[in-house]
């Protein structure tokens, strides 16, 4: 059989979902530069301990790495999600992150910061420490919480829980008959709040739309929620992805926490193609890298080096591209 051959004149445009931009803090976060989002917990419980836990020079140093690193933004949080551990009152969710706030914004006044709360309590004591976002991962528990947002000029997350209360785990989870219900729940769900953060003052260009994997879902309802990422990103707004080592990627793979890496790297990429725009994670380089690497193949970002095959290369005269671990350099 000889080489297939094309009709004239074929159409070979690849379709690519829409990702639509964020803005916060005079930043642009679009297509060809989607956002890392490091995390920094200030609790001691949290499912992925990671360095920002203990004290405040602890984590002003793990933020430093993160921003180095390829951080765009920070969600800093006093509160484990889920039902373990012991119940936080509000003011002890104050003490844990109003302190950081302020010394992170002094020691990065560009960075842009995001408060993960439920509370509009501790919002409006953390209004002084110059808060970018407010991250509400419990879809409105507090009807408050947009408004005082748009009160404080910054930006909104609407997630999606399935109807549960804050720091509720999902048991007997059903959204209805047929593998898409769980869809069309997130898609009406996000949809109406964002209409209420808008209505609420909120900048459409600053409200971002979370389907909050694992929040109120099965394992299945994540996967099948993520593989609609193209449908999330087509109701206008930016769209967060909260992948990093969450539960669905370690029962997908039967793996702890600490062996997640890879997994949510590749829904990471699955979820950036198909037009997410935020990625919040633990591991920044590595996220950062395939955000960029993603962006690239999409054709929104140019590579940071292209000399292959061109004619000045000569033997003798390659020129030096900066190592991929970031120290010294290598010959191409």
């Amino acid at each position: 059989m000889g080489p297939m051959s094309l009709p004239d004149g074929p159409d070979l445009t690849v379709p690519l979902a829409r990702t639509p931009a964020l803005a916060l803090r005079g930043r642009t976060f679009d297509a060809g530069r989607p956002a890392v989002m490091a995390i920094i917990n200030r609790t001691p419980d949290s499912f992925y301990v990671t360095s920002g836990t203990s004290g405040i020079e602890d984590a002003l140093a793990a933020l430093a790495d993160a921003v180095a690193a390829g951080a765009d933004l920070v969600d800093v949080g006093g509160v484990r999600a889920g039902q373990e551990g012991d119940w936080v009152d509000t003011d002890e969710e104050i003490a844990r992150v109003r302190p950081f706030l302020l010394a992170a914004r002094e020691a990065h006044p560009g960075l842009v910061i995001s408060l993960d709360t439920w509370r509009s309590e501790v919002l409006a004591a953390c209004a002084d420490a110059g808060v970018d976002l407010v991250n509400d991962t419990w879809a409105g528990a507090d009807p408050e919480l947009a408004h005082a947002a748009a009160e404080l000029g910054a930006g909104y997350v609407v997630s999606h829980t399935g109807g549960l209360p804050p720091r509720t785990d999902p048991v007997d989870v059903s959204y209805g008959e047929g593998p898409d219900a769980v869809v069309a729940s997130v898609l009406s769900g996000l949809a109406a709040g964002a209409r209420r953060a808008v209505d609420a003052g909120v900048r459409p260009e600053s409200v971002l739309i979370d389907p909050t994997l694992d929040f109120g879902k099965t394992t299945r309802n994540s996967l099948r929620v993520l593989r609609a990422t193209g449908l999330v990103a087509g109701l206008g707004f930016p769209v967060l992805q909260a992948i990093s080592r969450k539960d669905f990627v370690g029962e997908t793979l039967d793996l702890p926490a600490s062996e997640r890496l890879e997994g949510s790297l590749a829904a990471t990429a699955v979820a950036a193609w198909l037009g997410a725009t935020v990625f919040r994670t633990h591991d920044v380089a590595a996220t950062r890298r395939v955000l960029d690497m993603v962006a690239s193949i999409r054709g929104d970002r140019p590579p940071a080096v292209a000399v292959r095959g061109e004619r000045r290369w000569r033997a003798g005269a390659r020129p030096a591209a900066a190592h991929p671990a970031g120290g010294g350099v290598r010959e191409i």
